[in-house]
């Protein structure tokens, strides 16, 4: 093809669709077959990226491996170090940006590895770094916990109100400041109020399969706030009321229904939970609270203006970035109300997040035939099952370039449906579910199975996929 003959100052990839001049082609096989011999990169670049989603699988093992060296050489070993790197679920997809810069390289000349890394957008990864650095400080976990008391307290405030209080109403959250603030401010939580009690590994994997696909469709409430929404909302013409009326009433009844029917399930062990939990309060002679030593108003005032500011700014990344300078500064100055400030977590799933997006905006010329090509009920099983292997925001970008979904509301809500459904089967299927995993994996003893993960969010994914499908 012409377009593959050379660098002509603006990157060629991703391929334009229209470029292939297959619309007489029928069959969807054929189609992809054309398009791979036509451009042998596109099976290259796919290929690259299935070989990350399986590391991505096999991170555990490695990670075991690599402790498992770091016992027999106590001194140290370059041989566990490396295997520590590979082991690294956030890093993967960055680690696996070498090989597919070798193949541009190779395919398009060095020049087009620039072009096309000026091309991609890393807005959302940014973002995800800034705010998840705003939403861990203190004085803003500190604000969550006192909202969310108030619903633990019909409990009295017991390990299993705790859990069903974040697990419902931090989710929803994600509709208003964003899912990556919801998951933070969640997962930290959790770990405070629950995770430290040490439940079972099934309660444990059951709440972080729970906390994924609830916070995948909790942000659906608005059409602003989460990414495969935003991704379609001024195309299609969705607002708030249309995104009330088509998903929150039900995305609301699917995590009551999920939540209620885990808290049944593991009713047993949250009794158990609770005595460690009062002896645990008679040993220390208080209620273990995040932020017991008060934090003056002005403070959580502060905070919340610097996450505003960054929500209202989301696409304009100097603001955001300006604005991540300053609240930095004030972190210092304000560094007695403050946890230790950690930006290892965020800035490893920025990482993440940008390696997927450069690998998965190569995904398009296969993504977008299938997608065309399903009617409703296909297109909602397919557009879940592929969120699972691409960031759920990619599916819903795609089906908005595809002309068969302009005019159908029936096509855009079951690409929508699908893409949030299956948000939490896999950690790379929603951009927040890096940072849901960086802040909880220490309480995975071999850190997080991607296959326990999906057995985990199977069951809150069937529950809101039946609801959606029901009620469509």
């Amino acid at each position: 093809m012409e377009a593959s003959s050379g660098y002509s100052g603006e990157s060629i990839l991703p391929f334009d669709s229209k470029i292939y001049n297959d619309s007489n082609i029928s069959s969807l096989w054929d189609i992809l077959k054309y398009r791979v011999v036509t451009e042998p990169f596109n099976l290259v670049a796919t290929i690259i990226f299935l070989l990350a989603i399986i590391h991505t699988f096999l991170a555990a093992r490695i990670s075991n491996l690599a402790k498992y060296y770091d016992k027999i050489y106590k001194n140290g070993s370059y041989r566990a170090e490396i295997l520590h790197v590979l082991g690294e679920v956030e890093a993967i997809f960055a680690l696996w940006l070498f090989p597919l810069i070798i193949a541009i390289t190779f395919f398009f000349g060095w020049k087009e590895v620039g072009a096309y890394l000026n091309k991609v957008n890393y807005t959302e990864a940014i973002f995800v770094v800034v705010i998840m650095a705003i939403s861990a400080t203190k004085p803003i976990i500190h604000l969550a916990e006192i909202a969310l008391k108030f619903l633990a307290r019909l409990g009295k405030c017991s390990p299993g109100a705790w859990w069903f209080s974040i697990l419902t109403v931090g989710p929803l959250l994600g509709s208003f400041i964003t899912e990556p603030a919801a998951m933070t401010i969640s997962a930290m939580l959790l770990a405070q109020q629950f995770y430290d009690l040490k439940p079972s590994s099934k309660l444990a994997y059951a709440t972080l399969g729970l906390l994924f696909v609830n916070v995948s469709v909790g942000g659906t409430l608005t059409h602003f706030a989460a990414p495969p929404v935003l991704m379609v909302a001024n195309t299609w013409g969705w607002d708030i009321s249309f995104m009330i009326v088509n998903f929150g009433w039900k995305v609301i009844i699917a995590i009551l229904i999920s939540n209620l029917l885990y808290f049944y399930c593991f009713r047993k062990e949250f009794k158990e939970m609770k005595k460690t939990a009062d002896l645990q309060k008679k040993e220390s002679g208080h209620v273990k609270n995040a932020a017991q030593k008060h934090i003056p108003v002005a403070i959580s005032l502060l905070h919340i203006f610097f996450l505003a500011w960054t929500v209202v700014n989301i696409h304009s990344i100097p603001l955001v970035f300006g604005g991540f300078m300053v609240f930095l500064a004030c972190t210092q100055v304000t560094k007695n109300h403050q946890y230790q400030f950690a930006i290892r977590a965020p800035l490893l799933v920025g990482l993440f997040l940008a390696g997927l997006v450069t690998h998965g905006t190569l995904q398009q010329w296969w993504i977008e035939p299938i997608l065309g090509r399903l009617t409703e009920v296909p297109l909602f099983i397919g557009a879940t099952i592929l969120t699972a292997f691409n960031d759920n925001a990619a599916i819903t970008f795609l089906a908005s370039l595809v002309p068969a979904f302009a005019n159908n509301i029936a096509l855009q809500k079951a690409v929508v449906y699908g893409a949030v459904a299956g948000g939490g089967l896999t950690v790379i299927a929603n951009a927040p579910n890096p940072a849901g995993q960086s802040l909880l994996s220490r309480f995975f003893a071999e850190g997080v199975s991607p296959t326990n993960l999906l057995l985990a969010a199977l069951v809150p994914t069937v529950i809101v996929s039946l609801i959606f499908m029901i009620f469509a």
